[in-house]
């Protein structure tokens, strides 16, 4: 494993409740999209929110990667599941309807090629923004099911992103790191399969990072995140150093 500086960027204070966004929403390739970060900023990151969509958690990570290293970068999340995301009530599922309520999510909106196939768009139109004229350095961060979107959209045929990092992935696939063409991160929870965790990171070629935060649960750097708990927000918040010292080294 490698990958992770010993110069640790400083983030700002997390807030745990009421938090008030610091970016706004555009329309970018017909898709309503969290935009945030310096105008300036000639580096992006293309963030692949959880099933749960726009939480004030996933958006608060979107401020803090936009803003909480000595690189600037503009952010852009997507609403690939157009104002139709899972409940958070499903998850995780505790009864029959509740299941079969996931599944079928994840067989319809969540399905990866109906995703993948609009990415393109998202970046050639994303990159009007960038300053100067000139595209944007692309790096791709996903959650849960975001990380396998991630792992898919740095493949062998990946020409747009220059860094990944996954954050507690979910349906992580060791055969996929085969494919990874760029440094990827992986910070896995202590819901995912040890085994693939391990797998999958000794399948990376590419300078790679693989931590498990064993405190804490599938989404603590996302929607699910119990930002009230101070053991949750100290992880919560080295979740994001670490991606972004990762980031920093590799983008």
């Amino acid at each position: 494993m490698s990958g992770v500086s010993k110069a640790c960027c400083s983030i700002p204070p997390v807030v745990a409740k009421n938090y008030q966004a610091k970016g706004e929403y555009k329309t970018i390739n017909g898709l309503k999209t969290y935009v945030t970060g310096p105008e300036d900023a000639t580096k992006a990151i293309l963030v692949i929110y959880d099933i749960f969509g726009f939480f004030p958690q996933t958006i608060q990570g979107a401020d803090i990667l936009s803003t909480a290293n000595t690189q600037k970068y503009r952010v852009f999340i997507p609403d690939f599941f157009e104002g139709q995301p899972a409940d958070i009530s499903w998850f995780p599922p505790q009864t029959d309807d509740h299941k079969a309520k996931l599944s079928n999510f994840f067989q319809t909106k969540a399905a990866p090629p109906a995703t993948l196939s609009r990415i393109p768009g998202v970046v050639d139109e994303a990159n009007k923004l960038a300053p100067a004229g000139k595209p944007f350095d692309w790096s791709i961060l996903g959650y849960c099911w975001g990380g396998k979107i991630t792992v898919l959209a740095t493949g062998q045929e990946n020409k747009t992103f220059k860094a990944a990092v996954q954050c507690h992935p979910a349906m992580l696939a060791p055969d996929d790191a085969k494919s990874v063409n760029v440094p990827m991160a992986l910070l896995a929870s202590k819901d995912e399969d040890p085994s693939d965790v391990t797998a999958f990171g000794d399948n990376l070629s590419k300078p790679h990072y693989v931590e498990t935060f064993t405190s804490q649960i599938h989404g603590w750097m996302a929607a699910r995140s119990d930002l009230e708990n101070d053991e949750v927000r100290k992880e919560y918040e080295r979740g994001y150093r670490t991606a972004l010292d990762f980031l920093h080294q590799h983008a």
